[in-house]
């Protein structure tokens, strides 16, 4: 909306063209020479003097992105790019990571998640329009689906205004496009990379473009600028995982009691150890691929009839094809041989404290082998090959159109939008069990495989024991006969989001007729968003020999797996040499080989079909939305205080639509419910000196669940291990109230030193909640509806290690999502630092090119009264530790819910130069240790103790140099992850037990721009 009194439009107007200068790539300066640029400074004030000369790359968007946050009257962070198409990361989460108080959480090391003062519940818009995302949760639009290259600035609103749309805890990112009406000259400007990723030794392009003018006609004056991109990117990462948490073995002197019955000890373990230890549970080594390709495209037509009157029709177009080609190598069954494959080696592990009490110490597995005990028939180790090949297809589109008009002393705006986006999600996925002919054939398709495992120095390294006389060759390994199919799931699930939204917002000013009043502000507005899911799929798990085709029978498909697990941090011990489903084929040519396999269970004894991919009406859900929005807002200036209060209310209603199946027969279920909230807020920005700024700020705010969390569907996967997720219509929104104070301190030309306080306080946080399906005294879950003891009945699940019956279908744990009966809070610091030697031109020389950016932030979390309670495998451990034997008096150990995501510290440091033509940028960023449930290999809550792991501290170093060959080509080339940071996960407390790895790729990136 157009600012409201003289004095503020005259800060608007400056703040715009400032803007302008880096959403129109700086266009003045774009035909000067850099190393001529460099000499001259940008003030605030000279930002509406058309004489003033402006400066373009960094210096330029750190100065510019200063001035806006200066004059607003709110509390917010920008980033501005320094060039079309260049913020300062190729990666949209990356570039949120320059700004204080923001964390991110990467995939294969592509930034994806973004959490803002420790939250991940925050608000995307794209032009100050909604953004939906590509599955069912609030975030909006995912990161790596829009190019940089495209946006021209970003903005982060930390404390909010009443006219600010609600939804946010941490804060609301706008992505905002170039506006033509700003351009003062004809833009024309392209870019062409090629993205190096070392770990999956490939170059993808990256190709980007902009042009935009502006015309004076008969009937106005018209813009248009219209910006492109064609990207795509490989990102790998190497992900060991290690369960040492289900295979207790208690001391063979102790008397263990399962179901009141006394276990026999000596007779029952022959090798056990006169200890308490944790064996090998599980071994798994994940090797995440992905490959992007990515389409963008924005485009903006504005029509200015009159000086008083603007038309503007916006189109956001985003086309992501997210292909998914990994592969998993497992060790199964490995607990079988806990009491007779005793550990060479073994470290003390300290569980430390939850919520006070101490857990204790145990000796875990470190080194040793996992020999086959062939003396049995016993489900011995055995080894399967997965390959995952799933693929996310999204489309998402977003229209804006409106008008912005000034009618003397009333201003306004009014708009209608819509958000949409598609997605389809294909999968064709793999797992093959190995046989190896050097060890007999047990029950199914089971027979045994010797480890190795060294767990020691902070790493997880396993693969196979080729000392052992049962080891299988190489050759062996690569045989097609001597794999046979385990396991196919199909699937085409499908995702539609949708938003269509229509706002209008009027401004009375009225500085002239009040003695401290600028402006009234009114505005409502109105939207409806909706999301449907489809579960469809199909999974043919083949438990016996008799039933599964040996690999010569669809040999055409099978290729060798990747070989290059060591490249990541030099490790030799791995699982080298296994053969795999053709990824690639099963992707490109997913009929074709659907017809191979097909061929193949019919040519097998078991001749088992293999159908189609389904449509499964449990998994179905539609959750429709409409909110109803009104707000009043008052601006004010009293000599060097300025500022605005006002109150926001909002009435919402929603239709949660799913399936009731029984038997034969579904029923569709409407669940409706609703709230209205009103959302108070205050902000206030005190210049009591030239340099120095005093901000506070109070509001509240709601968080809405995700849709998916809103669900009465139920969708199961084959794993024994997972949990089942189930919705829960009747969750609260959230309720946030926070506050905020600042100081500024403008001690130098682009340069500022500033700390902040914030505190939020939040009732009704949503919280996952951990049922589990309890194991029986044998160690096996219930294999039977309807889980009388626990969990829900899965009719797909694997029957693994679980149960002595093959087959399908068992009792799984359950997560599902409730209020937090207790207010939580959430209290930080932020300290930020910009400051370059610009000034010092005369004295310092090339120097004077040099300067940092930096900040800091911490925060802690407090409150709740939602607890995590340890699963079957924690309970049995911590009770062991204790000397509690008999499961009639376990008890489990419980800990308060925190925060998923959420570093208590956090810190940013770049150091940038820029003179004589010459760019260049060094990031270090590193956050402290975080809880989460992003993990490895399908673990889950019910395999991690029941409580989320941390993810220990850690930085990563990026850096970018680029040279301006002349003013019209530069040349330049950026590095991430250029520190080759690992990730390290432990099982219930930072540096506890060690049990995922994240070992991510290093990618570099080079090429050229050119601009007219």
């Amino acid at each position: 909306m157009m600012r409201d009194s003289v004095g503020l439009r005259r800060k608007a107007r400056a703040s715009r063209l400032v803007t302008a200068w880096v959403s129109g790539v700086a266009l003045c300066a774009l035909l000067a020479p850099a190393s001529a640029l460099a000499q001259e400074e940008v003030r605030p004030d000279d930002a509406a003097d058309d004489n003033a000369i402006v400066v373009t790359g960094i210096r330029s968007s750190l100065q510019s992105a200063l001035t806006e946050k200066r004059n607003a009257d709110n509390l917010i962070e920008v980033i501005q790019a320094e060039d079309i198409g260049k913020l300062p990361d190729q990666n949209l989460a990356e570039v949120l990571e320059n700004i204080t108080g923001v964390q991110i959480t990467r995939e294969a090391g592509v930034g994806t998640g973004v959490q803002i003062r420790g939250t991940n519940d925050n608000r995307v818009e794209i032009n100050g329009v909604s953004t939906v995302g590509s599955g069912s949760g609030r975030g909006g639009i995912s990161f790596e689906d829009v190019s940089a290259s495209i946006i021209a600035s970003v903005e982060v609103t930390k404390a909010p205004e009443a006219k600010t749309i609600e939804g946010s805890v941490g804060g609301t990112i706008n992505l905002r496009t170039i506006r033509p009406l700003d351009l003062k000259e004809m833009l024309l400007a392209a870019r062409v990379q090629g993205e190096h990723s070392e770990l999956s030794k490939s170059v993808r392009p990256r190709i980007s473009a902009t042009f935009g003018d502006k015309w004076s006609t008969g009937i106005g004056e018209i813009g248009l600028v219209v910006s492109g991109s064609y990207t795509q990117q490989e990102a790998t990462s190497f992900r060991p995982r290690v369960d040492r948490d289900g295979g207790l073995v208690e001391n063979v002197n102790a008397t263990v009691v399962r179901s009141g019955v006394a276990e026999n000890q000596p007779t029952r373990r022959p090798a056990a150890q006169d200890f308490d230890f944790v064996g090998i549970q599980f071994l798994n080594q994940e090797l995440e691929n992905f490959e992007y390709e990515t389409k963008n495209f924005a485009g903006t037509l504005e029509w200015a009839p009159s000086d008083h009157v603007k038309f503007y029709f916006d189109t956001i177009y985003n086309d992501q094809q997210r292909r998914q080609d990994s592969s998993r190598v497992q060790g199964s069954g490995v607990n079988a041989l806990l009491d007779y494959s005793v550990p060479t080696s073994f470290q003390t592990v300290d569980f430390g404290s939850l919520d006070g009490v101490k857990l204790g110490s145990i000796r875990v597995a470190e080194t040793g082998t996992i020999e086959p005990n062939i003396a049995v028939d016993r489900d011995d180790p055995n080894l399967r090959f997965s390959s995952d090949v799933g693929a996310r297809l999204t489309k998402s589109e977003i229209y804006r159109l409106g008008t912005e008009f000034d009618a003397g002393r009333l201003t306004g705006r009014v708009e209608a939008s819509r958000s949409i986006s598609n997605t389809r999600n294909p999968d064709l996925s793999t797992t093959l069990n190995f046989l190896n002919p050097n060890a007999p054939v047990f029950t199914g398709n089971d027979n045994a495989v010797p480890f190795i495992y060294d767990l020691s120095g902070g790493s997880l390294a396993f693969g196979i024991n080729f000392d052992s006389p049962f080891a299988p060759t190489v050759e062996q390994l690569l045989d097609p006969a001597n794999v046979v199919l385990q396991q196919v799931s199909i699937g085409n699930d499908s995702t539609r989001n949708k938003e269509d939204a229509a706002r209008i917002d009027l401004s009375l000013d009225v500085a002239d007729l009040t003695p401290f009043f600028t402006s009234f502000d009114v505005g409502y507005r109105f939207n409806r968003s909706s999301s449907t899911f489809n579960d469809v799929g199909s999974t043919l798990t083949l438990s016996s020999l008799n039933d599964s085709p040996r690999g010569t029978l669809f040999a055409d498909l099978l290729v060798r797996g990747p070989n290059n697990f060591g490249d990541a941090d030099g490790r030799t011990l791995f699982f080298k040499d296994f053969l795999l489903v053709d990824p690639n084929r099963a992707f490109s040519d997913r009929e074709g080989t659907l017809d191979i396999l097909r061929a193949a269970l019919l040519a097998a004894p078991g001749q088992r079909a293999l159908n189609d991919a389904s449509a499964n009406s449990a998994g179905y859900f539609s959750i429709n939305e409409t909110t109803n929005a009104v707000y009043g807002q008052a601006n004010f200036e009293i000599g060097p205080v300025r500022g605005n209060f006002g109150l926001r209310w909002l009435d919402t209603s929603l239709d949660s639509i799913g399936n009731s199946i029984t038997g034969a027969n579904v029923t569709q279920v409407v669940t409706r419910g609703g709230y209205n909230k009103l959302l108070p807020r205050l902000n206030l920005v005190a210049d009591v000196a030239d340099n120095i700024l005093l901000r506070a700020s109070w509001g509240r705010d709601i968080n809405r669940p995700d849709f998916d969390l809103l669900s009465t569907s139920v969708s199961f996967v084959t794993s024994e291990n997972a949990a089942v997720s189930i919705g829960n219509p009747n969750l609260r929104p959230e309720t946030v109230t926070s506050y905020d104070a600042s100081i500024d301190w403008y001690f130098a030309p682009s340069s500022v030193l500033s700390v902040g306080v914030f505190h939020k306080k939040r009732t009704d946080l949503f919280v996952t909640q951990l049922e589990d399906a309890p194991l029986d005294a044998n160690g096996y879950r219930d294999i039977t509806a309807p889980c009388e003891g626990g969990g829900i009945y899965n009719p797909i699940a694997f029957r693994n290690q679980l149960s002595p019956i093959g087959g399908s279908g068992m009792c799984v744990p359950i997560l599902t999502t409730i209020n937090d009966s207790g207010s939580t809070t959430q209290t930080g610091v932020e300290v930020a630092l910009q400051y370059d030697l610009s000034q010092f031109e005369d004295t310092l020389g090339f120097a004077s090119g040099f300067g940092i950016v930096a900040n800091y932030t911490y925060q802690k979390f407090g409150g709740g009264q939602a607890v995590n309670s340890s699963a079957t495998r924690g309970t049995d451990i911590f009770n062991a530790i204790n000397g509690i034997y008999d499961d009639a008096d376990f008890v489990p150990v419980t800990a308060k819910q925190g925060l998923l995501d959420f570093s208590k510290h956090a810190y940013n440091l770049t150091l940038y130069y820029e003179k004589y033509g010459l760019s260049a940028r060094a990031r270090y960023t590193w956050r402290s240790a975080f809880r989460t449930l992003d993990t490895v290999g399908g673990a889950t809550l019910a395999s991690t103790f029941g409580i989320p792991v941390v993810t220990a501290a850690r930085g990563q170093l990026n850096a970018s140099i680029s040279y301006d060959i002349n003013s019209f080509l530069s040349v330049g080339v950026e590095g991430v992850n250029l520190s080759k940071s690992k990730i390290s996960q432990y099982c219930v407390n930072d540096g506890a037990l060690l049990c995922f790895e994240g070992l991510p790729d290093r990618r570099i990136t080079f090429g050229a721009s050119v601009r007219f």
